[in-house]
Parts: structure tokens; sequence; C-alpha cells
């Protein structure tokens, strides 16, 4: 099974941005009744939306830009930049690499691109974490950018997928640390046998864009999209989400002997609310200990567990050791789950863009 277990990595600071616009799911062309039924369900009542000028990367800049000014880190002394998107700049160069230049960082600084969604952040957080360690005190710190705009991809006509997802970046800081009680913890996994549940068809070079793939179809009531759009099977996700995410979080905890009243919060990715309360209750945890971000952001992919982490635990992170386990699971299909403790980083308000 893949576990890690990594000591000499400690959290730093976390930061998020998203765009400026918020978009009301109040607003949106649905009778009045099935409207108020979506929202209760889903819990998302409003989210960002990215303009179109705006990228995944834009919004991960301004979070690492103003997370690096507040940690009073030297760009110099930044030996690793890893960002994890599944909407990328272009298709090629890695968005890493334009990173890289924007922020400053110098050229002889490890980077490059993971193209993951829902459970992005715990595994880029174990790529990186796994690199400083390996470096053995030659990669002091490093950054972890975590960024989507999923609106680029959804159909404003496909009640499945528009009034649940919003746009957010991030930005982790990780450090090389020779304290004993700096250490991660991970569980992932992986079944490539749900790829379809969430997807989209066309765009990549299975199959290529052609003109057929504009064409608008209708897969039921409330639900239009082309095949450049997200295709979202909820009933399989659903399926999947309520087996596994307890399942590793308690596969986690038994691995590595951890006791479930030692952990302040238990963050997880911003999935809809009816799913993440069946996780929740199936964990029996309390539920001032599992913080949600859904109301005001939506399901924001790979960057909802640090911007749930940011804007809802902001004054717990800036001045108490804690003791959190997080856990991201969806495309892919994709999970895992994470244990670490912070004291007192660095973790400022959220920022619009």
């Amino acid at each position: 099974m893949a576990f890690l277990d990594i000591p000499n990595i400690k959290v730093s600071g976390i930061s998020a941005c998203v765009p400026n616009h918020k978009d009301e799911n109040s607003s949106y062309p649905l009778e009045k009744d099935d409207r108020q039924k979506l929202i209760s369900s889903i819990g998302v009542e409003k989210k960002r939306i990215s303009d179109k000028n705006v990228c995944s990367s834009d919004l991960c800049f301004k979070a690492a830009d103003i997370l690096l000014k507040e940690l009073k880190w030297d760009t110099e002394d930044i030996d690793c930049l890893v960002f994890v998107s599944q909407t990328p700049d272009y298709i090629l160069p890695a968005t890493s690499c334009i990173l890289q230049e924007r922020l400053g960082l110098k050229i002889e600084c490890l980077t490059f691109d993971i193209s993951l969604g829902c459970s992005g952040w715990i595994y880029g957080l174990s790529t990186i974490s796994s690199i400083v360690f390996s470096g053995q005190g030659n990669i002091k710190k490093a950054l972890l950018l975590v960024g989507d705009t999923i609106s680029k991809m959804s159909s404003q006509l496909d009640k499945s997928t528009w009034p649940l997802f919003g746009d957010a970046g991030t930005a982790t800081a990780i450090e090389y640390s020779t304290n004993n009680e700096d250490r991660i913890k991970f569980h992932l996994a992986t079944d490539g046998s749900g790829a379809n549940a969430i997807n989209i068809k066309d765009g990549g070079y299975r199959n290529i864009f052609s003109a057929e793939s504009l064409q608008i179809n209708e897969f039921g009531d409330g639900i239009k999209r082309t095949n450049l759009e997200l295709d979202l099977n909820g009933m399989d996700v659903f399926s999947f989400a309520i087996s596994q995410a307890p399942k590793s979080v308690a596969t986690l905890i038994e691995r590595f002997g951890l006791k479930k009243e030692s952990i302040d919060y238990f963050t997880f990715h911003q999935a809809n609310l009816f799913l993440n309360e069946k996780v929740r209750k199936k964990l029996k945890l309390e539920q001032e200990k599992v913080p949600y971000s859904l109301s005001n952001f939506g399901n924001t992919s790979g960057a909802s567990i640090p911007l749930t982490m940011v804007t809802e635990l902001n004054e717990s992170l800036r001045n108490k050791k804690l003791n959190h386990i997080c856990c991201g699971f969806g495309v892919g299909l994709s999970w895992g789950s994470v244990y670490f403790s912070t004291n007192k980083i660095v973790c400022p308000d959220f920022i619009e863009y």
C-alpha cells in the first residue's frame, strides 16, 4: 500500500487567491424550488469565476507573492516549485517554468507540473515533501502552488457542474527542518477504472479537437455541454467518495497509530455539502472539527483544501499549534490523506484578483 512517512518537513505558510467576480447560484436559471433544492444539496450559495484573461497560474502567482512577502523569504533561497493543476496556461511549456520566472526565482530551481484535480494538494504535498527530504538540507525551501479555473471547462447550461465549481489558486510554503516533530505522513491511492466518472472527452491527444467538439449536446433536463466541457457522473463520484475518503482517513490513522481525538481539524476536499457530510458522519467527527468553504467558494478542485484552511482556520493557524488530517478525492479516480502539524504559521487573509 502507498504510505509515506517523511521526516524533516515543516509547513511554514499557506495563502490563497480567488477571482473578484462572484457568481450567485440564486440567479441560476432554474425554477425557484429546484434552485433552492440544488443549493441546499451542494451547499454552494456563490463561487468565484475568473475573467477570460485570468488563468490558474495568475491566481497562484498572487497567492505566492503575498506569502513570500509575509514570510520574508528571499526568492534566491527557494530551490523547488511544483505547480498542480488541470487548467495550465498552455499545452506546453510547463506552467511551473513560467511561474519560476514570474516570481523571480533563481534558475537553479527545480520546477515541474503535476496534472491532478481534487486530490492534487495531497499528491503535490507528498511529492514536494519527498524532494525536500531527499535533498538532505540542500533543498531548504520550496513552494507548492495548486489551483484551477474550472469555470473555463464548465458549461453554464449544465446544472450538474456550473453551480458547483469555483476558481482559486493557492500557495503552500515548505521548509527543511531538523526538528524531530516536523514530519508528515500520507496514504495515497488510485483507481483508473473510474476515469470516465469525471472527464473532458475532447481536446487532448486521444480525441483531438475538431469542429464536432464545439457541438452542444443534450444529456437530460438542464444538462447541455460540448465535448470540450466537464462531464461529471454524480452518482459514480458519490459512491466512490463516501466509500474511499473515510476509508483513507481511517487507514492513515490506523497505520501510524494516530489518535483521532488529538486531531484539531479534519479538512476535506470541498466536493459538495451532501457528500462531505456523509464522509464526516461515517468518520463520526464533530462538526466543529470539519471546516467548510463551500458556501462562499464552491468546489475549487485541488485548491479546495488549502483555500478552506485559509478562509476558515486563519486565526487558529496563525496563533496556535495544530494537528491536521486532510483528505482529497476525485478526478482520476485519485485520492489520499495526510497528517501534519502546524505551529503559528504565516497565513495571510485570502486575496482577490
